[in-house]
């Protein structure tokens, strides 16, 4: 699911959070070098796969063996994976982006059930309220004060005890807005749904384009309202509600807004790849094994 990161404020409001432009760069640089890898291992690992094209005899010996199997929608889904056996139950997935941050709304088919409303609300309860967040807003919470970001918040255990609340609250609101709230309203699905084949470019293209694009409880594609109102709405809740007043001003609302769809779009990008790295450590997992 969404995480919630603010941005810098607006002249001369102090700035929301402490991320700044800079912080914006070098996530975007870990996240170029995460993907970056996942690129670098799938094009040594593509003259391997040449082989069984060649071999056409080979295939259709084994796809009499189950004939009655669903076809994925990649090459490396099949029906026994577990990862992609409970999104077509359930819907959700019980993944976890580097194995720790919560990633139940990314799906690596798309034979999956629609979502309920109640259904939205309960998975996106299940990530806003995961254990996880509770070291990552206290991390952030830190970072806040050490900088001394919104300092209307002041220093001290209150100081530090308000940024947390507000880096919680923020995160809380954001995601109900984004994936449930709206979603609910408008009848569109929260879910990601994983390309899973193609190349890097492609892929990561129809990444950033789901910020803007999504899908409805019937399976069309629309305008993703959900995220880029949803988004805008949970910025406005946020600013002019517990943030000090320094802060509570349309420019900075905007900044919030913007920054929070860019991380956004960087974070689909990471869901798209991410199966793919997760594979791979299992597989170098399984080959270490005695």
């Amino acid at each position: 699911m969404h995480q919630t990161l603010g941005s810098m404020g607006s002249t001369p409001a102090p700035r929301r959070n402490p991320f700044s432009m800079n912080d914006s760069r070098r996530l975007a640089t870990l996240i170029a070098l995460i993907v970056g890898l996942f690129a670098s291992s799938a094009a040594q690992q593509s003259p391997s796969a040449s082989p069984a094209q060649q071999t056409p005899e080979t295939t259709q010996q084994t796809q009499p063996a189950s004939p009655s199997a669903p076809q994925s929608s990649s090459p490396h889904q099949t029906t026994n994976n577990p990862e992609i056996k409970k999104p077509e139950k359930t819907g959700t997935s019980n993944d976890r982006l580097f194995f720790a941050l919560p990633n139940f709304l990314t799906v690596e088919s798309k034979n999956v059930p629609p979502l309920t409303a109640g259904g939205k609300f309960k998975v996106v309860a299940r990530g806003a309220f995961d254990y996880i967040q509770i070291p990552w807003y206290a991390a952030l919470a830190g970072i806040s004060q050490a900088e001394n970001s919104e300092p209307g918040y002041g220093q001290g255990a209150e100081g530090y005890g308000k940024r947390l609340g507000a880096f919680a609250a923020d995160g809380v609101i954001e995601n109900f807005m984004v994936g449930a709230v709206l979603p609910s309203v408008l009848r569109q699905d929260p879910r990601y749904f994983q390309m899973g084949q193609g190349g890097f470019w492609h892929r990561g293209g129809y990444a950033m384009s789901r910020i803007f694009v999504t899908r409805t409880d019937s399976g069309h594609s629309q305008f993703n309202f959900s995220e880029i109102f949803g988004s805008a709405a949970a910025a406005a809740i946020s600013t002019y509600s517990y943030h000090p007043s320094a802060d509570r001003n349309l420019g900075n609302t905007g900044s919030v807004w913007g920054t929070q769809v860019g991380y956004d779009t960087m974070t689909l990008v990471i869901k798209e790849f991410w199966p793919d790295i997760r594979r791979k450590f299992a597989k170098k997992k399984k080959t270490a094994a005695p």
